[in-house]
């Protein structure tokens, strides 16, 4: 595998290493040694899959205080998405920026973000798949969420997002009581 850094501490992009012949190729996408090497968690409880229909559909911003809060490790498997996160470690010099990168079944990239971000997604294709290791359970109890368009962040989307639910739609703006930034503090 190889790992990409990104402007934001302790986020990577992963790219599989592939070794083929005329049959195909091989590739690991996850591996405890290499993950240990670059300091990254190693420990994931569950294994996510989400299939969204429409092209412009946003899932997102989410993120679970401590303890639960969580390191995802995203993927792409069918049509394409652009995934953002955004940095609420409040002890971070990155505090408050987002990065986003391209995840399609053909770059096969991975995201690796850390505890304490808000994650989300903006499909590019029709039938975007998506699969993700969690290193913690969902809790819906210290489930979180930005607004996606959230001034605070400025985040720039490839694409206008054309559908969201209504939860994602209901997300306050930044406020500190509610977000409990506190709460993330020392996670970086």
């Amino acid at each position: 595998m190889i790992f990409h850094e990104t402007p934001l501490d302790g986020v990577f992009l992963i790219e599989p290493e592939k070794r083929g012949d005329e049959r195909g190729f091989f590739a690991r996408v996850f591996c405890d040694d290499e993950f240990a090497a670059h300091g990254l968690e190693t420990r994931f409880v569950q294994a996510n899959n989400s299939l969204t229909a429409k092209k412009g559909t946003l899932r997102g911003m989410h993120y679970q205080l401590p303890p639960a809060a969580e390191v995802k490790l995203v993927r792409c498997i069918q049509g394409g998405l652009h995934d953002l996160i955004v940095d609420l470690r409040p002890d971070s010099p990155s505090f408050g920026k987002w990065f986003g990168a391209d995840l399609t079944a053909e770059n096969r990239m991975m995201m690796y973000v850390p505890r304490g971000f808000a994650h989300g997604f903006v499909t590019l294709t029709e039938n975007a798949e998506a699969f993700y290791m969690v290193s913690a359970p969902y809790a819906p109890q210290e489930e979180r969420g930005l607004r996606f368009d959230d001034p605070w962040f400025s985040a720039e989307w490839p694409v206008p997002p054309a559908e969201l639910s209504a939860k994602d739609a209901s997300w306050p703006a930044m406020d500190p009581a509610y977000h409990a930034f506190e709460k993330l503090r020392g996670l970086c």
